[in-house]
């Protein structure tokens, strides 16, 4: 299978008005778009829209929620302008852990038939049940990808709505770094990046995750509010929610 999984570090460094860093171990499933349904049959302790120690739901992701996520994805490839005939869809998610889920950032990777990244949507998710997609082309010169977008969606009550983020993907075969930057008023704000080994997606291996990093996804909601409160202790300022986009 190409589908794999993805382990390693997430990282946060806040820049202003005073500097807050954090850093946590995680794990993701890279599930190329074709496969859902050969990940399967193909393991006991992963599900594709059934109850299992980790579950894929089509309709955890997109809004409205998708029926059958490939077939959506390749619709919005379309309605963006692209045609995807022969493109490979890897989703860098994470899948229901005993039932919960809870993703800030998923990210589809989405290759053209000679196996060039050409665009990346992030699917932003918030805590107010709210989703949110931004699609990335591909830049007419160099060979990192790396692209801008104005925020259009309330992620964090810690940060206002104006900014813009800067996204590069380094997509090697044996390892996956993905880093976003925030900027206000052309000063950088936060700088997120992962940085993530592949390995094979087995029975085996999706035990040890599920030991290494028990209840990820849970561990991620909570991760989200503690960090939050220490932020508030800390004096930063507090941002409404407002509309969830622009």
């Amino acid at each position: 299978m190409r589908s794999h999984i993805l382990e390693g570090t997430v990282r946060h460094r806040r820049a202003r008005p005073f500097v807050y860093a954090l850093e946590h171990a995680v794990y993701y499933l890279a599930l190329d778009l074709d496969e859902l349904d050969l990940v399967d049959r193909s393991l006991r302790l992963v599900s594709r829209n059934r109850p299992n120690l980790l579950s894929f739901r089509d309709g955890d992701h997109l809004d409205p929620p998708a029926i059958d996520l490939r077939t959506a994805i390749l619709g919005h490839l379309r309605a963006a302008g692209h045609d995807p005939a022969g493109w490979r869809v890897t989703l860098v998610t994470n899948l229901r852990v005993f039932g919960y889920v809870f993703n800030p950032a998923s990210f589809y990777l989405c290759r053209d038939p000679a196996g060039v990244l050409e665009v990346v949507v992030v699917e932003v998710h918030n805590t107010h049940l709210e989703r949110h997609l931004y699609t990335l082309h591909r830049p007419a010169q160099g060979s990192e990808f790396m692209a801008s977008m104005d925020k259009d969606f309330y992620v964090s009550p810690f940060i206002e709505m104006s900014g813009r983020y800067t996204v590069r993907v380094r997509d090697e075969p044996g390892r996956l770094r993905i880093s976003i930057n925030e900027d206000q008023a052309d000063e950088l704000l936060l700088h997120t990046s992962l940085d993530l080994v592949r390995r094979p997606l087995t029975d085996r291996l999706v035990a040890r995750m599920l030991v290494r990093h028990p209840f990820v996804t849970q561990r991620t909601i909570g991760l989200i509010h503690w960090h939050a409160l220490r932020l508030w202790r800390r004096g930063a300022r507090f941002h409404r929610h407002g509309a969830p986009a622009r």
